[in-house]
């Protein structure tokens, strides 16, 4: 239906010449599909569908070798995580917290402390102090098989 069609219906005109009347007693169920028929009539127009090619992340050296391009993810911030260990505890164990309480960590010591990136476990490593601040000496980076496990 056109809306020129529904202004006339809306005023109490009636549809235009060759279909039904307005009068609902008069309207049948096939006057109805012919309509929608009608409406559906398919457009003329074709869409046009191409192939797109995109160029490979690759550089080119000196030598002519390519190389993989990856200079423009070298700014993303990362999140990274050292975990000397973890607990669980109740709230009311919490709240009896203070000043001089120890946390019992389900780590040993001397065990190597989990290294996150995005909350992704990468490496595991060493405590170690340099400059008089603490950091992490890597002793095992995580295998990609081994991540990919932990991701299912």
């Amino acid at each position: 239906m056109e809306q020129n069609e529904i202004d006339e219906l809306m005023k109490g005109g009636g549809l235009s010449p060759g279909t039904a009347s307005v009068d609902e007693d008069k309207i049948s169920w096939d006057d109805v599909k012919d309509e929608m028929e009608k409406s559906k009539t398919p457009s003329q127009e074709r869409t046009e569908v191409t192939n797109v090619h995109f160029d490979e992340l690759k550089k080119k050296k000196p030598d002519g070798k390519s190389t993989v391009d990856l200079d423009f993810i070298l700014d993303i911030p990362l999140t990274l995580t050292c975990e000397l260990g973890r607990s669980k505890m109740l709230i009311s164990e919490l709240l009896q917290l203070g000043q001089g309480s120890v946390l019992e960590l389900t780590k040993l010591a001397g065990e190597p402390m989990d290294v996150y990136v995005n909350q992704r476990l990468i490496a595991r490593g060493e405590v170690v102090v340099v400059n008089e601040k603490f950091g992490v000496r890597l002793t095992d980076i995580v295998s990609p098989a081994e991540r990919v496990n932990k991701l299912v």
